[in-house]
């Protein structure tokens, strides 16, 4: 594959290699629109600066690149604690925020490194096994993943710890006498993209039930929408074998529609059957039904992720974050799981 040069950029742009050069060191004001020329063709040609260019120009571009999952499958409501915070995060430190849908691959990381459109790159929606990871160890900014790989490459990872929520689900159970577990799972499109955080949170519920000596049931793929839910709730209700039956729902999409389809079969949970729900506090106090719930607030991950890039921008702020910085979650106890029998 050709190695094309700033000489091939000038030639498409239709200007000097000297202004290619001004455009990438910022050394002398350079219009908009000749700026745009030069980028363009920088895109066309896939030209990617040499790393030391920027450092060139002495300043920084004062943006944070954040790569989110703006695409088939993607949860954009649940998105938005996340880029509030990231946002809000950011102005704090004179920063500004760059979106870049996820759908677009390592092909836009590299644009945002490559073009030096941004100082440093937070990236969500993170897979088990994802492609983009060993592209962004590759670049010459720094990257930060909401979320854990099987092999993060060196990155820095920041989410909840997922596997310490599913534990936690099932001892709460275990320990106010239930019977059976059934974990109503992910859509089918998390469970193809074999999205990070519920391969954790499966294996981990299964190891745990096997350490409680709790029969476990997963129901998957389950799909958003009432009528999916519906036909959940009565996978779930086929499970009631006159035992104490426990429900964990680890997506917060799902819960109040099954929670809904639940009390149409006069299922009440905290009455019938127990509910657990992964959610923010926020959804699980203000739900018609006030739920038991596991929460990691997603403001609290972004702020988390936020600081771990800040440190790597300027390490001789504060002191170094671990590689896998795990949110501890917290489970609040409402109405929704029956209390421990006193017989």
């Amino acid at each position: 594959m050709a190695a094309f040069t700033s000489k091939d950029v000038a030639r498409i742009a239709g200007v000097s290699q000297s202004t290619v050069s001004y455009v990438m060191t910022g050394k002398r004001p350079i219009s908009e629109r000749t700026r745009r020329r030069v980028l363009d063709a920088m895109e066309q040609l896939t030209y990617e600066p040499h790393s030391g260019a920027r450092a060139l120009a002495g300043r920084r571009t004062q943006v944070v690149g954040l790569v989110v999952p703006f695409g088939p499958g993607g949860q954009t409501f649940g998105l938005l604690p996340f880029i509030e915070a990231i946002a809000n995060s950011a102005r704090a430190h004179d920063h500004d925020v760059l979106l870049v849908t996820a759908d677009e691959g390592s092909a836009g990381l590299r644009r945002l490194a490559g073009r030096a459109l941004c100082d440093a790159i937070i990236m969500m929606g993170i897979e088990e096994h994802d492609d983009r990871v060993p592209v962004a160890a590759s670049l010459s900014v720094p990257v930060v993943l909401i979320g854990v790989p099987a092999d993060p490459a060196g990155l820095h990872c920041v989410d909840l710890d997922f596997e310490a929520a599913a534990r936690m689900a099932v001892d709460e159970l275990a320990d106010t006498g239930h019977d059976e577990v059934v974990v109503v799972g992910y859509a089918a499109s998390a469970m193809e993209r074999g999205l990070n955080f519920a391969g954790r949170v499966l294996r981990s519920v299964r190891r745990q039930a096997q350490v409680r000596d709790l029969p476990l049931t997963v129901i998957e793929p389950v799909e958003r929408g009432q009528e999916t839910a519906a036909t959940a709730a009565d996978q779930v209700l086929a499970r009631r074998a006159g035992g104490r039956l426990g429900v964990v729902v680890p997506h917060n999409d799902a819960i109040a529609p099954l929670v809904h389809a639940l009390r149409k079969r006069d299922v009440v949970p905290g009455r019938d059957i127990s509910l657990i729900g992964f959610s923010p506090d926020r959804e699980a106090e203000q739900s018609d039904l006030p739920y038991t719930n596991i929460s990691g607030e997603p403001r609290d991950v972004s702020r988390r992720a936020m600081e771990t890039l800040f440190w790597l921008l300027d390490p001789s702020f504060g002191v170094a974050p671990p590689a896998i910085d795990l949110v501890a979650p917290r489970l609040t106890r409402r109405t929704t799981v029956m209390p421990a029998s006193s017989n």
